[in-house]
């Protein structure tokens, strides 16, 4: 945190959580500017795990927890794939890392906009944990954004570091 951040020790907890699942969510984008399309899209590890499928499957989370838990809206009515299916991190051709970004972007507003609806306390069902509260959520998107992150931080140190195939 910097100086002008306005997160304190008196901050009240909500603002605290809100505040770093947000800027998990900013460096995680960071790490898709001024990156070409097809580095975007460079698979670097054996796994489908790319910069721009990074922030896919990540769009996909929060549509997952703040939408599908927290509302209870069914899987099938929401738009992508569960977060746990591998499709999560595929990216059509089609995609742009523009469309890609601002598909996350909704999907964080609408994270915010949902979440503002319930106290911290509010509780969910989860099917392996019994119930989960608002607060465990933020914890949990705050650990999840952060991994994803450190991924994306890799993957473009690793470009960088390799001309593309021309």
């Amino acid at each position: 945190m910097t100086a002008q951040d306005p997160i304190t020790v008196t901050t009240d907890e909500r603002a605290m959580l809100e505040y770093f699942v947000d800027m998990q969510r900013r460096e995680l984008k960071e790490t898709l500017e001024g990156i070409s399309e097809a580095d975007a899209r460079r698979n670097l590890v054996p796994s489908l795990t790319t910069l721009i499928g990074l922030v896919k499957h990540n769009t996909i989370v929060e549509r997952n927890w703040f939408q599908h838990r927290l509302l209870q809206i069914p899987r099938e009515e929401l738009p992508l794939p569960s977060s746990a299916d591998e499709h999560s991190w595929v990216v059509r051709d089609d995609e742009t890392v523009a469309d890609v970004l601002a598909e996350y972007d909704a999907a964080c507003e609408e994270s915010r906009t949902n979440a503002a609806k319930f106290p911290l306390d509010h509780v969910v069902p989860h099917q392996h944990w019994g119930q989960v509260s608002l607060r465990w959520i933020y914890l949990h998107m705050i650990e999840e954004v952060a991994r994803h992150a450190g991924h994306a931080d890799i993957l473009r140190e690793q470009i960088e570091a390799t001309p593309s195939p021309s």
